[in-house]
């Protein structure tokens, strides 16, 4: 396995730069932000270490160089937008930039991204499912003419009132991943699994390790912890965190002796990037650094 992490928590540094960070810190990758350049919209979002919008040959080489001279790869690059906003303007802009983050991932030699598949959040499953056969097999269709693997994250993004009540993430849970699987039938298309979101949503996050082996292109770890009181009082309707806080690895509820003992069971070799959600290391960049140093230092000793 290559340990990494995710470049969202490092907005301040270029994409050489981060790459001198994560040589220095002792990764051997990294998941490269490509969102549009602007403003994000929210947390983690918005960041752009790569500009797919200006890449060409000549930055595909440098970026490639860099990465050659420092010993780091780039594990994916990561746009999470909502391809099923209902709003169509939104819905083709994010469609078109996840097309051209493809391009720049087949350019730059990395042949994978990481996304969502997004959700109309006041649709029910069925409905959503109508949007996904409209607008997914077009994005695995030029995936696939450009041999790119599409990591799909298990996020709800359900988090925050403008996201209720449905969330704007469809692919959730195994029950939806087989019928996502089963209706586009691609070994391009597959998952960024984050066993964090498994846990929250009270579910089992080894089993699907075993079953979804063949589609798992990249995983990211992040640790939660649930507050049973918390729980207790608001239940498990209540927008989730309410009762949950988003943790670095090793600090949360999550077996992690047992999440990588699956992972070796199935001999999962890719990528396993650490993905920076801590509130309590937020605040400035040298505690967002140590946050990536304690986490590399304890996760070590499973990699």
């Amino acid at each position: 396995m290559k340990l990494g992490f995710v470049s969202a928590i490092l907005p301040e540094l270029s994409c050489e730069e981060l790459i001198d960070l994560a040589a220095d810190y002792g990764f051997s990758c990294v998941e490269i932000g490509c969102w549009p350049v602007g403003k994000a919209e929210r947390r983690y979002a918005g960041v752009t270490h790569i500009d797919v919008d200006t890449l060409d040959e000549q930055r595909a080489r440098s970026i490639n160089d860099h990465c050659r001279k420092k010993g780091v790869e780039i594990s994916a690059l990561g746009y999470y937008p909502n391809p099923l906003d209902p709003d169509e303007e939104k819905s083709r802009f994010f469609i078109n930039h996840i097309m051209k983050v493809i391009d720049a991932s087949a350019m730059l030699g990395i042949n994978k991204i990481n996304t969502f598949i997004g959700k109309d959040k006041n649709r029910n499953v069925e409905e959503n499912f109508e949007a996904f056969r409209k607008v997914w097999p077009e994005i695995i269709w030029h995936a696939g003419e450009k041999d790119v693997k599409i990591g799909i994250e298990n996020c709800p993004m359900i988090f925050t009132k403008d996201e209720w009540p449905g969330g704007n993430n469809l692919a959730t849970t195994p029950a939806i991943w087989r019928r996502m699987f089963g209706e586009i039938n691609s070994g391009h298309f597959g998952l960024n699994y984050d066993p964090s979101h498994m846990l929250w949503q009270q579910m089992d996050y080894i089993k699907p390790i075993y079953e979804f082996r063949e589609k798992l292109f990249h995983i990211h770890l992040k640790d939660a912890k649930v507050y049973r009181d918390k729980l207790d009082n608001v239940g498990i309707m209540a927008t989730p965190l309410e009762f949950h806080s988003p943790k670095l690895p090793g600090l949360g509820d999550i077996d992690w002796s047992a999440f990588f003992s699956a992972l070796y069971d199935i001999r999962y070799d890719g990528p396993v990037c650490i993905e920076v959600e801590d509130k309590a290391f937020e605040d400035t960049l040298e505690n967002r650094k140590k946050a990536l140093a304690i986490t590399k230092r304890y996760l070590s000793q499973f990699i």
